[in-house]
């Protein structure tokens, strides 16, 4: 991987972590059409600016991490789930996470179901600062939707809140701070699972260090226009744009076109 498809990866994760159009689908996508998709590097570079992005959330909702030991409880209640179901599954999701037919099919059903978000969810909404253990938990149930390649990770959690009574902007709160510990052990995981395996070399780690400040300040870009968008559109146009992306993926499969386009 050079830095030109380590700067396209890293922006595409930047736009698209917050967005409830799965940020890892669209790098395995964008990856693909690179031609790096198999690279051993490209799973490990994927996975772990995701933290960068997430290190925006941080930057930005930094007081929020300075409520009571309760704020912890909850976050980590909500995370347990995933956690739990994703070691369980290490092995079946890896192997997902090869499958662009998999994203594919992922994008166009997750595109289908915020469709309607907006008309399930219609009722009287409030706002919601700190969630209950039990909402907590129930937020985390549905974060486990996304261990499946494609089905994002804000759009899953965003739905859970939303289904626990909470406005937009609240649910999409919350999502962005589930997705700190969420991601935190996620890219340790796979920097331990790499560095066990075969440590990366200096020009490894540059490319890491280089993608997670890339994916950090367009996260920084990202996340307030995502809250301010949605809070007034909701969430029809992601949609639509889910069915389109992964409906022209699907044809290009059926049809044989390759991937690779660079």
């Amino acid at each position: 991987m050079n830095y030109w498809y380590a700067l396209i990866l890293a922006i595409v994760e930047g736009l698209t972590e917050f967005l409830p159009v799965s940020s890892t689908g669209h790098m395995i996508i964008v990856a693909n059409l690179l031609g790096i998709g198999q690279l051993p590097f490209t799973e490990t570079y994927i996975t772990s600016i995701q933290l960068g992005a997430i290190l925006s959330v941080v930057a930005l909702y930094w007081r929020r991490f300075l409520q009571s030991f309760d704020f912890y409880v909850k976050l980590a209640v909500a995370f347990l789930p995933f956690g739990v179901l994703g070691f369980l599954l290490k092995d079946v999701i890896e192997e997902l996470l090869k499958s662009v037919t998999v994203v594919a099919v992922s994008l166009v059903v997750g595109g289908v179901v915020l469709l309607f978000v907006d008309r399930w969810f219609s009722g009287p909404r409030k706002e919601v600062t700190t969630p209950s253990l039990a909402q907590a938990l129930r937020i985390g149930l549905f974060q486990c939707l996304a261990l499946v390649p494609g089905v994002s990770r804000s759009a899953a959690t965003i739905v859970g809140g939303l289904a626990q009574g909470f406005d937009r902007r609240s649910a999409a709160d919350f999502s962005f701070l589930l997705a700190v510990p969420t991601m935190v052990v996620i890219t340790a995981y796979q920097l331990y699972k790499t560095y066990k395996i075969d440590a990366p070399g200096a020009e490894d780690l540059k490319l890491l260090l280089f993608g997670n400040v890339v994916a950090f300040i367009v996260g920084l870009l990202a996340v307030k226009s995502f809250v301010n968008f949605v809070s007034r559109y909701g969430f029809r146009a992601f949609g639509f744009y889910r069915i389109i992306v992964g409906g022209v993926i699907l044809a290009m499969i059926a049809l044989g076109i390759p991937m690779q386009l660079i």
